[in-house]
């Protein structure tokens, strides 16, 4: 049945800020500033190389997948061609995706402080750093050590390695401050200088086989010290020329050694080790005031490690800093049936304020992406509300609701690669049939529109480094490109990975698309109602495509229409919407008024547009 004007009020979910102070209130009370903070996430070898003085070498990569690196081997060139094979690759007589563990851009910290300008000029007010600590490979979630960042972070790697030596890594009183630790401490200063927050990336179900405890137990056996803190399935044999040493890990990964559990989650070493850990990241120099450490977690395949555990890792936190943010990583709960997890148990005030919200970026993409597999209006809202049902109502302010991450693809190229399940089957490693090129201008229409959408719905809104500045990419490695800046020339990419024919594509800063993302953050930081409001539905026109609701807060509403479709699309908001009262509404998106005719407000909406009305 056409719905031209269907006026549904249908409640998503109804409330504020200024909610009753019952048990349920109170127990599930979560920081006041992760509700209205925007989330940035860097991959921090991949964003900025500001300090190339401190670049990776073979011997930081020692230890790392794929466990070698050829004689010519180079860091490679930040703004070249990302399938395009260095002289060194080719040298190998292996492909892309099997050489791809070995580069190195040279990524750190002094690049991020470098940017931070450009952070804030972007609206952002909280930043998520995937792994930090010492790590050999790429990505970081191998870990060396968590007492330490990565050394090629920091400005002086060899100086720092020397610090190590000097240490008891299972004593936390023998424990100093490297350069890059420094430059952490630094750095968190400075974002909070500006109104950002920091929170890093705890991978406390697995580390990497070069981490300090494994190493010992590698080395010593049975008589190393640590031999309970890891799944031994057998020990080596020293009378046979066979290593049968055998141990759990992550997913069978041996590049991922995991820890023990018992019934209280991780065993007392590694348990108590990890305590450590986030007293030092939490309140660095020990005074009692938190503002020198981070201000948060968000925890890596959380649902890999018993909620008991971290039960008692909230209270670890939050005694330090009542006010730090815990998030955690509870995605799939059957991959290969693309069924994801439910994250209530996670959410009931004694363990995580908020999960990485991948059910909401994978709603916008089946809404605004596909086409053969395109939901209708109503199953989007649908989506939306299962979420908002399922969840406390205060830990739906602070989901992060993202649309694409460091481990699937990047938001243009599920667009540019509709009909594919989120995190299945997306990149040419993976999918022969998968697209690398560039979006087109319709398909940039469609990441303007998941991104207002982002914007303007309930939940803390994360941007993936460079999204903003028109990246794309494939799953893992593929979304790892190098960030795009505006004042490098980049090459073409040209090369297609399978060796198969593409278009030639222009790298280059997408300015208007950036111009974008600041305009939508600037419009929900200096409107409380999209961050703080409730959310109303009044419009669901399935066969036009058409989206509207409402946002209030305090006394003060917005209203947001939106056509999903590629035509022309008119609309009229009644006196059953807006208050016969008001005479005229502002686009705030683009300045234009509109005033009240006889039947009510007449709305024109171009294609994959959205206004934001006031």
């Amino acid at each position: 049945m056409r719905a031209f004007f269907t006026l549904i009020i249908f409640l998503f979910f109804i409330f504020s800020c200024a909610q009753s102070t019952d048990k349920t209130s109170v127990q599930h009370k979560v920081p006041q500033w992760a509700k209205t903070v925007v989330w940035y996430q860097i991959f921090p070898e991949r964003f900025s190389n500001g300090d190339p003085s401190n670049d990776p070498t073979p011997k930081d990569m020692k230890g790392g997948w794929p466990y070698f690196t050829p004689d010519n081997w180079q860091i490679s060139p930040w703004t070249s061609d990302w399938y395009k094979l260095q002289p060194w690759e080719k040298s190998t007589g292996q492909s892309f995706y099997e050489i791809q563990g070995m580069r190195r851009y040279g990524g750190d910290l002094q690049g991020v402080l470098n940017h931070l300008d450009y952070l804030q000029e972007l609206g952002i007010t909280g930043i998520y750093f995937n792994p930090l600590f010492e790590s050999p490979s790429s990505h970081k979630y191998d870990a060396t050590m968590y007492h330490h960042i990565d050394n090629n972070f920091g400005p002086h790697p060899d100086r720092d390695r020397k610090i190590w030596t000097n240490e008891n890594p299972a004593d936390p009183t023998t424990w100093q401050w490297t350069s890059a630790d420094s430059l952490f401490l630094q750095l968190i200063k400075a974002c909070h200088q500006r109104g950002m927050r920091v929170i890093l990336d705890g991978v406390f179900n697995h580390v990497g086989v070069t981490f300090w405890a494994f190493q010992d137990v590698v080395k010593r056996q049975q008589k190393s010290e640590f031999k309970d803190w890891f799944i031994i399935n057998k020990w080596d044999n020293p009378e046979t020329k066979e290593d049968e040493f055998d141990y759990g890990a992550w997913y069978g990964i041996k590049d991922l050694p995991e820890f023990k559990e018992d019934e209280n989650g991780l065993v007392a070493g590694p348990r108590a080790h990890i305590h450590a850990i986030v007293k030092r990241w939490g309140d660095p120099n020990g005074d009692g005031d938190p503002e020198d450490g981070i201000d948060g977690w968000r925890l890596d395949v959380a649902e890999m490690v018993k909620l008991t555990f971290w039960k008692d890792f909230r209270r670890w936190v939050k005694k330090i800093n009542p006010k730090a943010f815990i998030t955690g990583e509870t995605t799939w709960e059957d991959w290969p049936n693309n069924k994801m997890f439910n994250a209530a148990p996670w959410l009931q005030g004694d363990a995580f304020d908020g999960v990485m919200n991948y059910r909401f970026g994978r709603a916008l993409r089946q809404f605004v992406a596909n086409q053969k597999q395109k939901i209708p209006v109503s199953a989007f809202v649908d989506s939306l509300t299962s979420v908002a049902n399922e969840y406390p109502y205060e830990n739906v302010y602070v989901l992060q609701n993202l649309v694409d991450s460091h481990d699937m693809e990047r938001i243009a190229s599920q667009i540019v690669n509709p009909d594919i399940w989120v995190d299945h089957n997306g990149n040419p490693a993976q999918n022969a049939d998968w697209d690398v090129r560039k979006p087109n201008f319709e398909e940039r229409l469609k990441q303007r529109l998941i991104v207002a959408l982002q914007m303007t719905l309930p939940g803390a809104p994360m941007i993936y480094y460079g999204d903003e500045a028109g990246m794309w990419g494939g799953d893992d490695p593929d979304c790892r490109k190098p960030m795009v800046w505006p004042d490098f020339t980049y090459e073409p990419e040209t090369v297609h990975p399978l060796g198969k024919t593409r278009p030639v594509d222009a790298v280059a800063f997408d300015h208007s698309l950036f111009n974008w993302y600041q305009k939508l953050i600037v419009l929900r930081h200096k409107n409380k109602a999209l961050s703080l409001g409730s959310i109303q539905f009044f419009l669901l026109d399935n066969d036009r495509n058409i989206l509207g609701f409402k946002r209030s807060f305090n006394g003060k509403a917005m209203y947001i229409a939106l056509n999903n479709s590629n035509m022309l699309q008119k609309i009229i908001l009644d006196d059953s919407v807006i208050n016969n009262s008001e005479q005229g509404i502002t686009d705030l998106l683009n300045g234009s008024k509109i005033l009240r005719s006889k039947n009510g407000f007449k709305l024109e909406l171009n294609p994959f547009q959205m206004l934001i009305l006031q």
